[in-house]
């Protein structure tokens, strides 16, 4: 597990190139086995190769993330998000993945380069694959929007071009 002192993880992000509309972070599959520890029997596997076709049960929820334009000749240097939809999927034989979806800049329209908040992305994937094994779990609070954050741009997100966000049936931002 990361190494963290006061809940604050210090390696390295993980920086993904832009180009790419939807991403996963099979490096983090440890990490969510060491919160999942003794919870889910067999222990979950990283399925990196599963599609919509093999999928038992799937779940689209969003974590925090930050991005920035690789557009060179574009003015807009970098955002943030508390909306960067994931898509957590359950396979036969206790597989999973999770896809996280990029944005665009709304000043050049290049996909960014998504650094994605760690300890959200663990947190959601645990609870999740939780609840598809079918074990009693407390949701945590939800905190709802809060005051001050930009509007989610439906138009930049792959995931609500994707379905997998805001507007779609399936989404739900509870967790």
């Amino acid at each position: 597990m990361a190494n963290q002192q006061r809940g604050k993880s210090f390696r390295k992000p993980i920086r993904n190139p832009p180009g790419n509309p939807a991403i996963m972070y099979p490096s983090l599959h440890q990490d969510v086995l060491n919160v999942l520890y003794g919870k889910i029997n067999p222990e979950p596997v990283f399925n990196e190769f599963g599609n919509d076709d093999d999928v038992e049960q799937n779940y689209s929820t969003n974590i925090m993330g930050k991005f920035k334009c690789p557009n060179r000749n574009c003015t807009t240097h970098g955002w943030s998000s508390k909306r960067v939809a994931i898509l957590i999927r359950w396979y036969a034989n206790h597989g999973y993945n999770a896809v996280v979806f990029n944005q665009r800049c709304k000043s050049c329209d290049h996909l960014g380069s998504l650094t994605i908040d760690e300890n959200a992305y663990i947190e959601r994937v645990r609870y999740r694959l939780l609840k598809f094994a079918g074990v009693q779990v407390t949701p945590p609070p939800y905190r709802g929007e809060q005051k001050g954050t930009l509007p989610h741009k439906t138009e930049l997100c792959e995931g609500c071009k994707r379905g997998y966000c805001e507007g779609s049936v399936e989404f739900d931002d509870i967790y």
